[in-house]
């Protein structure tokens, strides 16, 4: 069998890096090459900060590069050299989740090569699988055809994204009767059928994966003349939005149905916690509502660069004209971003804010002093915070009869719950 000695990788993001980089860890003998045509990127994979955060990665990467591991521009050449080249000879999806991605590499649940069902494309698959098998049990090596692996990563992303807008859809439904979304998702998720993974409900999922796959599933059912399939899975997409928007909604008719002006402190900005990943954060949706009704959000988070967040802002789907400039601060602590706030929305699910001094908080915020949990961070933490001072909304939940009560206004607002995003089905 065809032993493989070099592998080059193109494409040096948040899949490409952490996967060629423990490869390296686990295949010593086998020199590994992640190429891009971003030099920035590149040079900072060969620096001593990285250009992405991942639990464990720097740990990694380090122990590698210059070894076996090496990050360059140079990608003829490194190409020309390579005995294989991810992602242009077969597929081999990965089903990382960020945040968990090292342990995801060196501990997966399975691992998935596709390949032409030629004597070519299964020499490749086995070439593959042998590298695999360095670390990875034989029997959790599956092997299919092209097809049946890039639809078994569709559909994963799909399902995982399904039972988020299935559990969020839910959460509206507790707000409304007085259930708690979270004693819910316990009962159900107890019964073996269904399990309790995926079953958190938040202001929403993000996060580069999800939507894209979904939305490449709806474009290709729609290609292949399935409609009543694609408006299946374009419901999933649809809920995700709802929940976003109707999240904001909430925020202001509880400030008594303005935000005008009013100072707004937005606790997280990556798609999730142990991250600094913002594609297609919830957070940027929430904060584009909130401008668009006038807001002055001032921005914390621990991981994502003050930059990045300019930049996801200031995209023109997102702001328009001088809306960042104007309305937007981006603050050095939460502390710091809670001064003055009228209001503290939580849209990251970042562990410290569990443990802040809310009661210093507290005193340094207007009042009637809100929090609105979109992630369900404090809930051991709600007696409290009421203690202190504080009104609290989350998701799925109505917390105490003792707040000033969320009652929607009867007036539409600026942006209407029922009419969705216009999102083109996109590969």
């Amino acid at each position: 069998m065809f032993e493989i000695k070099k592998i080059c990788c193109i494409g040096a993001g948040y899949v490409g890096g952490p996967t060629c980089s423990v490869i390296a860890l686990m295949c010593p003998e086998i020199r590994v090459t992640v190429v891009d045509v971003n030099e920035s990127r590149i040079n900072a994979w060969n620096s001593p900060t990285l250009p992405i955060y991942e639990p464990g990665l720097k740990e990694v990467v380090e122990s590698c590069r210059g070894k076996n591991l090496f990050f360059s521009t140079n990608i003829d050449d490194a190409i020309k050299e390579a005995d294989l080249v991810f992602i242009s000879v077969l597929s081999n999806p990965e089903f990382l989740a960020e945040g968990t991605a090292i342990s995801d590499l060196k501990n997966p649940d399975r691992v998935l090569i596709g390949g032409d069902e030629t004597p070519e494309g299964q020499r490749a698959v086995r070439a593959l699988c042998a590298v695999y098998e360095h670390w990875v049990p034989k029997e959790k090596i599956l092997t299919t055809n092209t097809w049946s692996s890039e639809l078994s990563k569709l559909a994963a992303n799909a399902f995982l994204a399904q039972r988020i807008s299935s559990i969020n859809s839910i959460s509206a439904l507790c707000e409304a009767t007085g259930a708690d979304v979270e004693e819910v998702a316990t009962a159900i998720g107890m019964d073996q059928r269904i399990g309790n993974k995926f079953l958190k409900a938040s202001v929403g999922f993000g996060g580069s994966c999800f939507q894209k796959d979904v939305l490449n599933l709806v474009y290709l059912c729609e290609a292949l003349n399935l409609p009543e399939v694609a408006r299946y899975w374009q419901q999933v997409i649809d809920m995700n939005d709802y929940q976003r928007r109707r999240f904001a909604s909430r925020i202001i008719d509880s400030l008594f149905n303005t935000v005008t002006d009013k100072k707004i402190a937005i606790l997280g900005f990556a798609f999730k916690k142990d991250t600094g990943d913002t594609r297609e954060s919830s957070s940027i949706y929430i904060s584009k509502y909130l401008m668009d009704e006038g807001a002055h959000l001032h921005i914390y988070d621990p991981k994502v660069p003050r930059e990045q967040i300019v930049v996801d802002l200031s995209h023109p789907g997102v702001s328009e004209d001088d809306q960042v400039a104007r309305l937007v601060t981006i603050s050095k602590d939460p502390y710091e971003a809670c001064d003055g706030a009228h209001a503290v929305v939580i849209c990251t699910e970042w562990d410290m804010f569990k443990e802040l001094d809310y009661e210093r908080i507290h005193k340094k915020m207007l009042k009637p002093a809100f929090i609105f949990d979109g992630r369900r961070v404090l809930d051991g933490l709600h007696n409290e915070l009421q203690t202190i001072g504080f009104q609290i909304e989350t998701i799925g939940k109505k917390v105490s009869s003792k707040r000033i009560p969320y009652a929607p206004s009867g007036e539409i607002p600026k942006f209407s719950l029922q009419d969705l995003p216009n999102k083109k089905p996109r590969v």
